[in-house]
C-alpha cells in the first residue's frame, strides 16, 4: 500500500548512497520527491532513474538553501517530508586535526542542517515529519571522529529541541543514527578496497548481525517515519546498526 500519496519529499543528499534508496522509497511509496545535491550529472541520473525532481544544491551555503527554498516553493507550493540527509565525513586525531578539517565538517553537518530546517520551515506544512540522519559515531567514542561525532552529536541535540519546539504545529521530527552502511562515503575517505574489506571484516566481528547495513534498510525507516505509521513518535532517535553499539564486549 502507498503511506504517501499526495505527500511532497524533499531528501538532501539524495542523489547517491542512503539518500537515494531514500528518494527511491518514499517515491515508491506514492510521494512525489524532490532530490539535493552538488553534481548535477548524478541528479540528471537520480531524475531518469527515480522520477524524481533534482535541483543542485550546497547545503554549506546559505545563499544556495534559500534558492533552493524558492525553487521548491515555485514548483510544488509546500513540503511534508523533509529528511536531512546530506553530511560529509573525514577523520583525524585531536593531535592533528586542522581549522579547514573542522570547518568543511561543520560547515556541511551542522551548521548547513540547522538552517536548511530554519528556511524550508515556513515552506513546510502543519503536520508533516522532519528527518535528521545522524550516525552512531555521536556516541561509541571512536577514534579519530572527534569533530565527525561532534556535528552529529549538535544534530541530535536539534533533533530533541525541534521536537520541542515544533510540537504546537504537529511537527514530527525525529533522527535516524545508522550504523555502519554500504554506501560509496569509503570511497570518498580516500580508503583503497582492500582497506574497506578488512575495516568490514573486523567491524563485522562486532555487529549482531554479522554484516554492514544496505542503504534500502535505512530508506525503510525513513519512509516509517515520514508516514502516519509513526504518527506518535517524535523527538526521538532510532538506531538502525545491526545490534553494534549494544555489543560492548570485546
Amino acid at each position: 500500500m502507498s503511506k504517501l500519496v499526495n505527500k511532497v519529499a524533499l531528501v538532501t543528499g539524495g542523489n547517491s548512497g542512503i539518500g537515494y534508496a531514500a528518494a527511491a522509497e518514499l517515491a515508491a511509496q506514492g510521494a512525489k520527491v524532490i532530490v539535493t545535491g552538488r553534481n548535477k550529472e548524478a541528479l540528471i541520473k537520480a531524475e531518469t532513474e527515480l522520477n524524481v525532481t533534482g535541483i543542485v544544491a550546497d547545503q554549506a551555503d546559505l545563499k544556495s538553501i534559500d534558492n533552493l527554498v524558492s525553487e521548491v516553493k515555485s514548483k510544488f507550493g509546500k513540503l511534508d517530508i523533509i529528511f536531512l540527509n546530506a553530511g560529509t565525513a573525514s577523520f583525524a586525531p585531536l593531535e592533528s586535526a586542522s581549522e579547514e578539517h573542522y570547518d568543511s565538517i561543520m560547515n556541511v553537518n551542522v551548521k548547513g542542517v540547522y538552517f536548511t530546517v530554519q528556511k524550508l520551515l515556513p515552506i513546510l506544512n502543519d503536520g508533516g515529519s522532519i528527518i535528521f540522519n545522524t550516525s552512531i559515531n555521536a556516541n561509541i567514542g571512536m577514534p579519530n571522529s572527534s569533530v565527525y561525532a561532534a556535528s552529529k552529536g549538535a544534530v541530535l541535540s536539534f533533533n530533541r529541541v525541534l521536537a520541542t519546539e515544533l510540537a504546537t504545529r504537529n511537527i514530527r521530527v525525529n533522527a535516524i543514527s545508522p550504523g555502519p552502511v554500504e554506501t560509496p562515503i569509503y570511497g570518498k575517505l580516500g580508503l583503497s578496497k582492500e582497506e574497506v574489506e578488512g575495516f568490514g571484516s573486523v567491524l563485522g566481528e562486532k555487529i549482531l548481525l554479522k554484516r554492514f547495513g544496505q542503504p534500502s534498510e535505512i530508506a525503510k525507516t525513513v519512509s516509517f517515519l515520514a508516514s502516519d505509521d509513526s504518527s506518535f513518535i517524535t523527538g526521538t532517535e532510532i538506531v538502525v546498526d545491526g545490534g553494534l553499539t549494544v555489543n560492548s564486549v570485546v
